[in-house]
């Protein structure tokens, strides 16, 4: 089954939810839709499953237009970020109710849900009530209720946002697989770039209602089009400092000198964005072509292992991501170093000139 949606908007209440979506979904794929809150995400999905309807524009299946056709006469499933479960269900009844309102036959039913319940580890706990189990096992039983149906769409709404860490590195692991044995349109949606590269697939870049690129995950990582797409796709934000190429050199700031070689040499004269992901940016030289520069520390942020240094150069804010624990007195100078490999450069207009052939 193939989705299309071409020329969509959502308005409510006279301000605009959604604009100018056009997008493709082939049967088996997996897709991630990233955008920050409010970006548009939800809206998307629930165009996408029917229960809302689009202010213009059409939703396609196999070519056939769906726009105004209700949830329940679509092949969807969807699961959301609440632990949604019938509380005085049991597990295998909860995981088995679609397929009695569809009037599955009482074997299969039993067949299907231990099939599902096996691939989700929740075959000892189908006796139990969702109240009995814990937030990552109630959200199993929702996504397993949501893969039963067999769906031609399977829509995820950021399902494993309310779970801690270690849960939710468990369960994205899961997911692949489970999404790589299906023939499904597969879509999910989130907020965190990590989460977006680990499933990898294709990938839709949205904010404030818009699509702001699509691709394969690795590649619009990699290569973002647009100084908007650098920032939603980077965690923390990409750093991005202001510059002027000049006489053979770029200059960052007031004396930052970058060196134009590689990647950087066909760069014309004029004024450009130069984008550094947090962890590019090290507190010791890595090779002997870093350049070095100073920041002045507003926030040592220790996460864990690891160490987020924010602070200013000159006029630009500047995170820098470094494993291992570090703490910095508010107010310090610290020296940071950057390899002249690493950098995004784009427009005065935050358009993509060029970027690193390779990035981790």
């Amino acid at each position: 089954m193939g989705l299309s949606l071409a020329n969509v908007e959502k308005w409510v209440d006279g301000k605009c939810h959604l604009t100018d979506i056009n997008l493709q979904f082939e049967s088996g794929s997996r897709n991630v839709i990233l955008g920050r809150t409010l970006a548009g995400k939800t809206s998307l999905l629930r165009l996408m499953a029917g229960l809302d309807r689009p202010s213009s524009g059409q939703i396609l299946v196999d070519d056939r237009d769906v726009t105004g056709v209700s949830v329940r006469k679509r092949s969807v499933a969807m699961v959301y970020q609440q632990f949604i479960n019938y509380p005085s269900f049991t597990v295998f009844d909860n995981i088995a109710s679609p397929l009695k309102v569809s009037g599955v036959s009482r074997s299969e039913i039993k067949e299907r849900v231990m099939d599902v319940a096996g691939v989700l580890h929740l075959e000892s706990m189908l006796d139990r009530l969702p109240a009995e189990l814990s937030g990552g096992q109630q959200q199993r039983c929702a996504i397993a209720r949501a893969l039963v149906k067999d769906a031609h769409l399977l829509l995820l709404d950021e399902p494993l946002v309310n779970l801690d860490y270690k849960l939710r590195e468990e369960l994205q692991e899961e997911l692949q697989e489970i999404f790589k044995a299906r023939e499904a349109v597969v879509v999910y949606t989130t907020t965190e770039p990590a989460e977006a590269l680990k499933l990898g697939g294709n990938i839709v870049v949205m904010d404030e209602g818009r699509v702001l690129q699509t691709g394969t995950t690795p590649h619009v990582y990699r290569h973002p089009g647009s100084l908007k797409v650098a920032e939603v796709f980077s965690d923390p934000p990409i750093n991005y400092l202001h510059g002027r190429v000049k006489d053979g050199k770029a200059v960052l700031g007031e004396g930052l000198v970058i060196p134009l070689e590689g990647y950087l040499s066909d760069l014309q004269e004029g004024a450009y964005t130069f984008g550094m992901r947090a962890h590019h940016l090290f507190l010791t030289p890595q090779s002997q072509s870093d350049l070095e520069f100073k920041i002045r520390i507003d926030l040592s942020e220790i996460n864990g292992s690891e160490t987020f240094l924010h602070g200013r150069f000159e006029d630009s804010r500047v995170v820098l991501q470094e494993v291992g624990v570090y703490s910095k007195k508010i107010g310090s100078e610290v020296t940071v170093f950057v390899n002249p490999s690493r950098f995004f450069v784009y427009s005065h207009d935050g358009i993509l000139v060029t970027s690193p052939d390779s990035l981790g």
